[in-house]
């Protein structure tokens, strides 16, 4: 193993650590306003592959159903153990890949998808096959596309896992945030170590291209004693990429994260310092640094894309594939079509309205 170098700066780090909209996306969420209709919609699709560059497509579908709520958790999800709840979704889902497809015509040729949440993994395989089945209806997936699914591994196991790669998805990511129980409890995400080496081993075992860990650092009870041991352990699993996203404590606008003692939050001082660690520790063990938050092995996709100037940042991250126009299905999923950005209505109720009408 070669250790790759990684020029951290913390006084740079420090110099521009200001609050701010979510930084992972470009343009951030305030940005949208609902001046943006379906006509402009329309007319962006209608000229997307003008003057002869033919521009395939990105599928995006959020399914925003949890079966537990994760105190740190600023995505758009709905916790329930309504089944019933979930399934009417599914029917509302399919209403709008059968809309969004016919804009497209006969040009409908996907060559990335990718499913977040929420959970995806909330549903049962069978009801995700029927997904996939409804959106190969509608669109043209390209035999050797990139397929990616968000999973947590608390709710899958080795059967579950060898059935989404049997589904036609090629890549998976795992939620770890951190292996420490101290800081599981106190973000209400109590996930065993095996379950989530299992999770990984299950998905190497059923042959997917590249298997994704997301770690989080500035959680409360987190220290560096702690996150080190969280650091040792999945650089052992030796995912082939590793997102290290940074928590922002913001209970005015996230309600489940008011249920996070502030005392336990880490200093600014000692939050700089685990970034830093996951630096070195990541660099150390034969890493790359993507850029922003992510990390892969040299072998990996994006590793190699970098080296040959191919990686691009799409809306929803770093990809090798394609410059795609991507397609936002679901509730508070958004899309990109040529030169324009667009996003489903954030709440459930707005959404079925404005597909009922």
């Amino acid at each position: 193993m070669i250790a790759t170098a990684i020029d951290f700066d913390p006084d740079l780090v420090s110099r521009f650590d200001r609050p701010g909209p979510r930084y992972t996306s470009y343009p951030t969420a305030d940005r949208f306003t609902e001046s943006f209709g379906p006509e402009t919609y329309r007319s962006a699709i209608a000229s997307r592959n003008t003057g002869g560059v033919h521009r395939p497509l990105s599928l995006y579908a959020h399914l925003p159903f949890c079966h537990d709520i994760c105190f740190y958790c600023a995505c758009n999800k709905i916790v329930t153990r309504d089944r019933e709840k979930a399934r009417r979704y599914l029917d509302y889902l399919a209403r709008e890949i059968e809309m969004q497809s016919a804009l497209f015509g006969a040009d409908r040729s996907v060559v990335e998808m990718h499913w977040g949440g929420g959970t995806p993994t909330f549903y049962d395989s069978a009801e995700l096959r029927a997904l996939w089945r409804k959106l190969g209806e509608q669109f043209d997936l390209a035999p050797d596309g990139e397929y990616s699914i968000e999973a947590d591994p608390r709710t899958v196991d080795a059967a579950i896992v060898e059935n989404l790669r049997e589904t036609g998805f090629n890549r998976v990511s795992f939620g770890v945030q951190d292996l420490a129980p101290e800081v599981q409890a106190a973000v209400n995400r109590r996930q065993s170590e095996e379950r989530t080496m299992g999770a990984i081993a299950a998905a190497r075992a059923a042959g997917f291209a590249s298997v994704n860990i997301d770690l989080i650092y500035g959680l409360p009870k987190q220290t560096l004693i702690s996150f080190n041991r969280t650091l040792a352990r999945v650089v052992e699993a030796r995912p082939d990429r590793i997102a290290l996203y940074s928590y922002a404590h913001l209970p005015a606008q996230f309600k489940p994260q008011r249920r996070i003692d502030p005392a336990d939050l880490p200093s600014p001082q000692t939050k700089l310092q685990l970034l830093a660690l996951g630096v070195e520790r990541l660099g150390a063990a034969g890493y790359v640094y993507i850029g922003m938050d992510h990390f892969a092995l040299p072998g990996d996709a994006l590793a190699v894309a970098q080296r040959q100037g191919r990686l691009r940042r799409s809306f929803q991250g770093y990809t090798a594939g394609a410059d795609c126009d991507l397609v936002g299905l679901g509730v508070s999923a958004i899309g990109a079509i040529g030169p324009t950005y667009s996003q489903n209505f954030r709440d459930l109720d707005t959404y079925y309205d404005r597909l009922n009408r």
